[in-house]
């Protein structure tokens, strides 16, 4: 399944909350180095009751926007 999401990095609380079709995605990580990605990853494992091997970044590694593959 191929999702949008749309990343929050710095933010106080961590959640994944949905909009309409779109995730969004608060990490407290800042954008540097990938951290802020991997925390979405983690995240929304968790919140799809998945392992984190089977979530994976399709695009926009460097953008807030995202598109993101849960199998």
């Amino acid at each position: 399944m191929k999702i949008q999401v749309k990343v929050r990095p710095n933010s106080r609380a961590e959640e994944v909350s949905q909009e309409g079709d779109n995730f969004a995605v608060k990490v407290k990580e800042p954008p540097k180095e990938g951290r802020a990605n991997q925390e979405v990853i983690k995240l929304l494992a968790k919140h799809f009751g998945v392992s984190q091997v089977q979530v994976r970044i399709l695009s926009g590694l460097r953008s807030r926007n995202k598109i993101v593959e849960v199998v």
